[in-house]
C-alpha cells in the first residue's frame, strides 16, 4: 500500500535530483574551464587564432518585406591580436571563403556563387580587417574597419564584444568568447540584382572562439 510518506518522499526526489543534476553539470563545466572570467581586465593578452569548430558567421536579408532569408558560411578564418590594457591597439582579420555559402538549398547555394551576386569564381574570399576600437561599456566595444567583397573594400562597423575567457582542458589552450553584429548594404559592393524583392541591408552576426597562440 502506498503511504502520504511515500509519496512526500517522491516529491522530494522530484526537488532533490534536478538540484543535484545542476550541481553536477556546473562541476563539470568549472572543471573544463578553470579561471573562466568575464572581466575584460583579467583576460590574457597576446596572439590568437580563430577556432573553427567553435565560429559561426551568420547573415539575415529581408525578402519581399514578408521573410527574412537566414544563411550563413561554414569556412572562416581569423586572427586576433589583443591586450586588455590597451583595447584601442586590437587588431583583428577575418578571411571568409564565400564558396562555403550555406543557405540549406544547393539550387540557391550555387545561384548566390554566380557572377551576379558573390561571383565566387573571380572573388573566393572576402575579407575583414580592424583599422580602430572605440571602447565602450564592460567589454563592449565598436570595431572598425574595413571589409572587400567582389574585389571592392568599403567601410564597415561592428558591435563586439568578449564575452569571457578561460583555459580550456579540451585544447590545453586559453580561449576567448567573442560575439559581434553589423550590417552591409550589397549595393556597394556591386549586388543590385532583384532590388524590388530582395532586401538592400545584409545583417551580419558572428560569435566565435579564439585559442591563444
Amino acid at each position: 500500500m502506498i503511504t502520504s510518506t511515500d509519496f512526500a518522499n517522491a516529491r522530494l526526489l522530484r526537488i532533490i535530483v534536478p538540484l543535484l543534476l545542476l550541481v553536477l553539470v556546473s562541476g563539470c563545466a568549472s572543471l573544463v574551464r578553470p579561471n573562466f572570467t568575464q572581466e575584460l581586465a583579467e583576460l590574457r593578452p597576446g596572439a590568437y587564432s580563430l577556432d573553427p569548430d567553435h565560429a559561426y558567421l551568420i547573415f539575415r536579408i529581408e525578402h519581399l518585406g514578408l521573410s527574412t532569408v537566414v544563411g550563413r558560411f561554414n569556412a572562416v578564418d581569423a586572427s586576433l591580436e589583443f591586450n586588455p590594457e590597451s583595447l584601442s591597439d586590437l587588431e583583428l582579420e577575418g578571411v571568409v571563403d564565400t564558396t562555403s555559402i550555406d543557405m540549406n538549398n544547393a539550387d540557391l547555394e550555387e545561384r548566390l556563387q554566380g557572377s551576379g551576386w558573390l561571383d565566387t569564381g573571380r572573388f573566393p574570399q572576402a575579407v575583414f580587417t580592424s583599422e580602430s576600437v572605440e571602447p565602450g561599456d564592460g567589454n563592449a566595444f565598436i570595431l572598425n574597419g574595413s571589409f572587400t567583397l567582389r574585389g571592392i573594400t568599403q567601410p564597415v562597423s561592428l558591435s563586439a564584444r568578449f564575452k569571457g575567457g578561460a583555459d580550456n582542458i579540451l585544447t590545453g589552450k586559453y580561449t576567448l568568447g567573442f560575439e559581434a553584429t553589423g550590417s552591409i548594404k550589397r549595393s556597394e559592393y556591386g549586388i543590385d540584382s532583384f532590388a524590388a524583392l530582395v532586401a538592400d541591408e545584409i545583417f551580419i552576426e558572428i560569435h566565435a572562439e579564439f585559442q591563444r597562440n
